[in-house]
Parts: structure tokens; C-alpha cells; sequence
């Protein structure tokens, strides 16, 4: 349908999509793609360029041009904001409108309302999501099914809503400005800060988003332009956004404090994004060979010592800055039948949480609300009173660009029940994607896109570097496929009436592409994005 001024709807435009979709807010959309989309067209050309420099035998190292920024003790990120103070539970998901109340419900201090890896860009889930959080923030999003009625607790109970745009190199094909598609990122951002911002500040909080898949301290400017813009067209004083940033991306480790640097008037701190920075390790040095080769994704641990290093100069960076420092996903499911699958877990979990809060993490990520009280008690146990470790600064935390890059360290093997469970997973999660749902519960673990990463990027990693199995023969495409036809049977088996054929058959043509393939596709997402409606 025809917009305002240069805007074009190509969605679905369904039963209240116009009270989210109004002239006003494509209007601001709009003013938001036209100042900053060359600029994320640029930065992702150099994202490109920087590949190619790696491809060719390259390094990553801490950039000399920044160095001043480093040295100089002297700045500070903004202080928290409110509602932003003490961050010891932090729980994920879609916007779903179940998930959006549990959320909120859950006892966690902060919910990560997410576009981006828990959620499927379908055009139904964008705009419906952009929804729910205005009807939560007016109170009217009460919800029932199966018998069972979902309502909000009194606002003081709630957890603070921090929405995860999508990543700077996902469009929105839905909607497009002077003929071409917006950025995802902006569309995410923009809709949610015009509807919610001063919700949120009526409610003595504020809008406050989670930034992912940044790669440089330049993406990092461009956010920050980006919300001093936004609040600037509606005359909301600037600052008054926060962003805390994941550090999910190998590069973004080496620019830890620029990146704060950029967005310190909004910044809210940095988060250890673990399973997308493993993701990153394997893309971004896939092609050169064994000092790069991990071992299967379940033997990889937070011990290792590239991903100890990555952690502790996290906490380091962010203290420093007095910024905030969140850990990673604990993303166990407790399961209803299994009590010693639940006892294992949690003791995991546990461990887990009690590594990160001695390190000095402020909070942690959880994926289900039956582990809230888990990683709360835990974090209870060293904050005591306290909402922070921000007095704790780590200085005895010395981190090398060597140390960083000490992925050859990693112990572990590569067999067979490793290449199956990656299969498994990737299949499964990639069938349930492309049904609209992008947090998807696998073996007990609630999976997202970037498992699903790590999954086929391991595979095309070890088809081109002649990896052997530790138990068995080489890692060949004829073996993939034939474990492949093997797996599906034993999900088409396990899920009975319930399995999709047309949709398994899609979720394998698009697992061989971006596992098998020569050409090696930077986002699963990108050529899945395509196929959906």
C-alpha cells in the first residue's frame, strides 16, 4: 500500500497494524533511514572489506588510531538509568503476548524484549511485538488460552523492558523509503522509541534498547546519532535513551571501551553475547585452517581460555567506564518428567552463575523464568544489598590481542555425535524459524538463531579444513548428507503427527545451502528472510 512522502507499505496491514503504523510514525521511520541508511550501507561494506583482509591471512589487534580513547582514565558513561540500576536477572524473549506478560511476571529485574534471535522477522511478529509492548505499557494486553488467563502484576513488580533490535545488517522488505528497503534496525528502534518512549518515561523509567552483532565502534556512532536524532524530532532531551551493547562479535572485543566511548551519554554497559561471539570466531577465521578450528559446540566451555579472556576483559572494560557488565544465557528448560535432567542442569546453571558473579558480572541472562530464582539467589549472594559490582574494577585484568585470539587452546574433540547433534539442532531450529518462531526448545535448550549459527558454521568449517572425526571418517559433503537423511528420520520419528514435511524439506534445502555450499553466507537469516512471505 502507498505511504506518506516517499514511504511504501508491501505488508499486510491487519486489525490495529494502523494504530502502530500511523502517517506520523512512517514519517519518523522515514526521517531515521534517510539520515543514517548510507551510512549502514558503508559500514557494512567495511565489515566486508575487513573479512576479505582476514580471508587473506590478516589479524585482529587493539586499533592504534583509538589509542588516546583507551589511555585517557578521565571519562565515564552515563550513570544508570532508572530501572537500570541493579541488573542481577535479566530474562530473554519474543514479544509474543504470552512470553511479554511471563516476562514481565517473572521476578527479573530487566526483560530483553527481542526482535532480533529469539524472534522471526515474519511481518506479523514485527509489528504484532511493536503491539504488545504498548499494550503492556497501557496495561491492557491481558491474554488467555487453554483455560488459562495471563495478567500483568502491579507495575512495581515488573521487570524493565530493554527491547534487541534487529542487527545493522538485516532490511525490513516490508517497508520501503524512496523505493528501497529500510534498515531492520532502525524499523525495530524507531517504531518502539516513537509509540513507547514517553510511556516509559511516564512510568519514571525510560526507553532502553540491547544492541546487537556490532562489529566496530563506527556502528557504534552510528547508533548514537541515531538516537540523538530520534529524540530530537520528539523533543525528548538527549540521553535520555540507554544501550547496552553485546559483544557477540570477535572484532567488537578489540573495541570494547571505543564502543563505550561512542555511546557514552546512552550507554547502559556491555554484554558477553557467548554464543554469537563463538559463531563469530568460526565465520570470521573459517578459512584458515587449524589455529582456528574449535572443537563441537557442547565441548566448547566459558573455561576456555580465549572465551576466559574475552569475559574478564569484558568486566574490566566496563568497570573501568562505570559502566554495567552482563554475563551470558543459562539456556537450560527445565523439563516436566525428567528430575535428573532438571538436577544436572540446574547444577550447571549454577556453576555457570557463580563463575560470572566472582568475576564481577552485575547480572546474568536467563531463557526460562524457572531459572530466575536460580541466577537471583546467586547474584543475591555477592551484591547482598548492594544493586552492583560496579566498585569492583578488575585491575589485575591484563588481556593480549594473543589471548583473545588463543582459539587453538581450546580443548576438545570433534566426533560424530558432535556433527549429529549440530545437524540435529540446525534442522530443527531452521524448520521451526521458518514457521515464524525463533526461540525454539531442542534437547532441553531453548535454541535461537545463534545455535543454529554455530551449528552450520562448524559443519562448513570442518568440510573445508579435512577434518576427521576423533571416532570416525573424514567430514565429507556425501557424510553430511547421509547424516542429514539419518536425522531427519529420527525427528520425523520423534515428532509423529506434528512433523512438517513441506516444511522439513525447505528447512534441508536451506541447511545444505549454508552448510554445504563453497560460498559461505554471513547470516542463515539472510537467505531464510527471503523465503518467508
Amino acid at each position: 500500500m502507498p505511504g506518506l512522502d516517499g514511504v511504501e507499505l508491501t505488508g499486510p496491514v491487519h486489525e490495529r497494524y494502523d494504530e502502530i503504523l500511523t502517517p506520523e510514525a512512517l514519517g519518523f521511520l522515514a526521517a531515521l533511514q534517510r539520515e543514517c541508511g548510507a551510512r549502514r550501507e558503508e559500514l557494512l561494506r567495511k565489515r566486508a572489506e575487513r573479512q576479505e583482509e582476514l580471508t587473506r591471512g590478516g589479524t585482529l589487534d587493539f586499533l592504534p588510531d583509538t589509542a588516546g580513547v583507551r589511555h585517557d582514565d578521565s571519562w565515564r558513561v552515563a550513570k544508570p538509568a532508572p530501572g537500570l540500576e541493579d541488573r542481577r536477572v535479566e530474562i530473554t524473549g519474543p514479544t509474543d503476548r504470552k512470553m511479554t506478560i511471563n516476562a514481565l511476571n517473572s521476578g527479573a529485574k530487566v526483560w530483553l524484549a527481542d526482535f532480533e534471535d529469539a524472534n522471526t522477522p515474519l511481518w506479523e511478529n514485527m509489528v504484532g511485538g511493536q503491539l504488545n509492548l504498548r499494550d503492556a505499557l497501557d496495561r491492557t494486553i491481558d491474554f488467555e488460552t487453554g483455560g488459562k488467563a495471563y495478567r500483568l502484576k502491579p507495575d512495581e513488580e515488573l521487570a524493565t523492558i530493554v527491547v534487541r533490535p534487529r542487527g545493522w545488517h538485516l532490511d525490513e522488505k516490508h517497508v520501503l523509503v524512496d523505493g528501497r528497503r529500510m534498515s531492520g534496525s532502525l524499523f525495530d528502534f524507531g517504531l518502539y522509541f516513537f509509540h513507547c518512549a514517553r510511556r516509559q518515561l511516564a512510568k519514571g523509567k525510560g526507553p532502553y534498547f540491547y544492541l546487537p552483532k556490532m562489529e566496530s565502534h563506527l556502528e557504534a556512532r552510528l547508533w548514537n546519532d541515531a538516537f540523538n536524532l530520534a529524540q530530537d524530532l520528539l523533543e525528548i532531551p538527549r540521553g535520555t535513551i540507554r544501550a547496552t551493547v553485546l559483544i557477540e562479535t570477535i572484532p567488537a572485543a578489540f573495541e570494547m571501551e571505543e564502543i563505550l566511548y561512542e555511546l557514552r551519554d546512552h550507554s547502559a554497559g556491555l554484554n558477553a553475547g557467548r554464543w554469537d561471539y563463538l559463531f563469530s570466531v568460526i565465520k570470521k577465521f573459517r578459512a584458515r585452517g587449524r589455529q582456528f578450528l574449535l572443537p563441537e559446540r557442547n565441548a566448547i566451555t566459558m573455561t576456555a581460555p580465549f572465551m576466559r579472556a574475552y569475559t574478564e576483559l569484558l568486566v574490566r572494560t566496563c568497570h573501568k567506564r562505570g559502566a554495567h557488565a552482563i554475563g551470558g544465557m543459562a539456556a537450560f528448560i527445565p523439563s516436566r518428567r525428567d528430575e535428573e535432567v532438571n538436577k544436572a542442569a540446574f547444577e550447571k546453571v549454577r556453576a555457570d552463575k557463580t563463575r560470572e558473579s566472582n568475576d564481577g558480572f552485575d547480572g546474568s541472562w536467563v531463557a526460562h523464568p524457572d531459572l530466575v530464582p536460580v541466577c537471583r539467589e546467586i547474584f543475591d549472594g555477592v551484591l547482598g544489598d548492594e544493586p552492583n559490582q560496579l566498585g569492583r574494577l578488575r585491575e589485575e585484568v591484563s588481556v593480549s590481542a594473543s589471548d583473545l585470539l588463543a582459539v587453538d587452546k581450546t580443548p576438545g574433540d570433534i566426533t560424530e555425535a558432535g556433527l549429529r547433534g549440530n545437524i540435529s539442532v540446525g534442522l530443527q531450529y531452521i524448520a521451526t524459524w521458518l514457521g515464524g518462531n525463533g526461540a525454539v526448545a531442542i534437547f532441553n535448550l531453548m535454541e535461537d538463531a545463534a545455535t543454529a549459527e554455530i551449528s552450520r558454521s562448524q559443519i562448513w568449517q570442518w568440510l573445508h579444513n579435512d577434518v576427521h572425526l576423533a571416532d570416525g571418517p573424514q567430514v565429507t559433503t556425501e557424510l553430511v548428507e547421509q547424516i542429514i537423511e539419518e536425522e531427519l528420520g529420527k525427528i520425523r520419528e520423534s515428532y509423529g503427527d506434528a512433523f512438517d514435511e513441506q516444511r522439513f524439506a525447505e528447512a534441508v534445502g536451506l541447511f545444505k545451502e549454508v552448510a554445504l555450499a563453497d560460498d559461505y553466507a554471513d547470516f542463515l537469516t539472510l537467505p531464510a528472510y527471503e523465503r518467508m512471505p
